[in-house]
């Protein structure tokens, strides 16, 4: 948009955008327990004024309502986009014709059956012991976002049941979740939605041999499953009234809130489960009937960094351990949603989502705030603080807290000095997130205001957030190395068909690994 380039060719200071308090007002906003401010982003009312332009001429309330309305907006595998149908409590979610919406409550009244008869005791291992120990077992979206969830809540909800997850191939990583774990009181959650992921199989292959080798053969009763394909779950040897569904409307990345949320319900209960799903449910209700709402502001913003101003990253950093696991969570959800170098119309874009990362306040402040501050690429801050902390005292609060507002302050006003070393350039945009408190009906506004941001700025791209492809491609050559690595006859024959470097390279790695 012309008028955006221009005014973004301007030497703008944040400071001096801050005396405009009609500005300042706009770029606020309270939704729930969630409090937004943008006010220290390098923007003045022009800016704001046209980027609200762009998301009308770019149409993105029509977008946000073909998303609620189940359109195929994932055009590119013809499905529907509907995680928010997962926490609606009620309501008319259509897809090919059919209300979803009785075939979610039915399978989160499952949910909550599994979970209370596991919690209370009722459901007993082959040897007929109480279940103590629970190990979720998948990667990506069946791993990240119920991790998160978990090590968020257990920060002030107590655990009713001991649970882990299990993502890495790498045998450490089950090791590490079986240490102290009895068999018979051990029951493995399997997450995938084709049952043909190879890091999951693998894992979930040998949590069995490790049950097998105390319990028998026959221990399906160790094992629940979460996938599309049922069949697949029972060859593996679990029984159909122990696996839970997933469905193509749901992407792997947004799937928390269905049946892949298990772990969540059995770590510290349904009704926390039930919490969560509230919580982003009162979300999608502002986004859904706001106009301008919280996520559009976010990812206006967000647009702004990127395309206009050059940021190539964006940083999130929460000043509360328990949110120690959100970057993660945000990496795949935005950069897996809209790292993306074509439209719809399949046209090459000159930008798209920068890189995501971050780690928790005041740990990252003696790690890559230097870079931060002096280094020279410039990367927007989302700073997050809680106005509570559970377990905390008000003045470690306190102390949280202002040093989150100091690094924004800091990397706003910069520093003159006499010394070069010593100057620090200042005028670096932020926004800060504020929590009432961190509980599940908070977690989930946050999360869903994450996810529609993620929307928006797809719908400002052109692009289509939904699918996956450039994860496909690693996998496909990885199914053709493998058997090379294994010296399998007929793999190695072809093995003149690689490039010289990894020729190079399967040759040295062709012994690795002990049996």
């Amino acid at each position: 948009m012309k008028q955006l380039h221009t005014l973004a060719a301007r030497t703008l200071k944040i400071v001096d955008c801050l005396t405009d308090h009609r500005r300042n007002a706009a770029l606020r906003m309270q939704v729930g327990a969630i409090h937004i401010d943008h006010s220290k982003q390098r923007l003045d009312a022009a800016v704001w004024q046209a980027l609200l332009a762009l998301a009308e001429t770019r149409q993105v309330s029509q977008g946000i309502a073909r998303m609620f309305a189940g359109e195929k907006i994932n055009h590119t595998e013809g499905r529907a986009v509907l995680h928010v149908a997962l926490r609606a409590p009620a309501g008319n979610y259509v897809v090919d014709g059919k209300n979803i919406l009785p075939e979610v409550h039915a399978v989160q009244a499952r949910m909550r059956a599994m979970t209370e008869e596991i919690q209370s005791g009722a459901w007993r291992g082959v040897s007929g012991q109480k279940i103590e120990r629970v190990i979720n077992i998948g990667i990506g979206g069946s791993d990240l976002g119920p991790r998160m969830v978990c090590t968020a809540l257990n920060a002030h909800t107590p655990m009713r049941l001991d649970t882990r997850f299990v993502a890495n191939v790498d045998p450490t990583d089950l090791a590490l979740a079986l240490r102290g774990a009895d068999p018979h009181r051990t029951l493995f959650v399997v997450t995938s939605k084709t049952f043909t992921t190879t890091e999951t199989l693998m894992n979930a292959q040998a949590a069995r041999a490790w049950l097998q080798a105390t319990l028998g053969e026959d221990v399906g009763r160790h094992f629940v499953a979460i996938s599309a394909f049922p069949e697949r779950a029972a060859a593996f040897g679990i029984p159909p009234a122990q696996v839970l569904p997933m469905w193509d409307w749901v992407g792997g990345r947004y799937s928390l809130w269905s049946a892949v949320g298990l772990p969540i319900a059995l770590a510290f209960g349904y009704e926390v489960f039930a919490e969560l799903l509230a919580g982003a449910h009162l979300m999608d209700e502002h986004v859904r009937q706001q106009q301008l709402n919280m996520a559009v502001q976010m990812a206006l913003i967000a647009h702004w960094n990127s395309d206009y101003l050059g940021a190539s990253s964006q940083l999130v950093i929460p000043y509360s351990e328990a949110l120690a696991r959100l970057p993660a969570f945000l990496q795949q959800l935005e950069l897996e949603s809209n790292g993306k170098r074509v439209n719809h119309q399949g046209e090459l874009i000159q930008s798209s989502v920068p890189a995501l990362w971050g780690e928790v306040g005041s740990n990252s402040q003696h790690a890559f705030f230097q870079w931060l501050h002096q280094g020279t690429q410039i990367a927007p801050v989302d700073f997050i603080v809680l106005k509570q902390q559970a377990g905390l005292s008000r003045a470690q609060t306190q102390t949280l807290n202002a040093n989150a507002l100091a690094q924004a302050r800091a990397l706003m006003l910069g520093q003159t000095h006499a010394d070069p070393h010593r100057e620090f350039p200042g005028n670096r945009p932020s926004s800060m997130i504020v929590l009432d408190s961190l509980n599940a009906h908070s977690l989930g506004q946050l999360i869903a205001l994450y996810e529609h941001k993620v929307l928006v700025q797809g719908i400002l791209w052109g692009i289509n957030s939904f699918d996956q492809f450039g994860v496909e491609l690693g996998k496909a050559i990885a199914n053709q190395i493998v058997p090379v690595l294994q010296k399998n006859a007929a793999a190695e024959s072809k093995i003149a068909e690689f490039d010289d470097s990894t020729q190079h390279l399967l040759h040295i790695l062709a012994a690795a690994g002990v049996d």
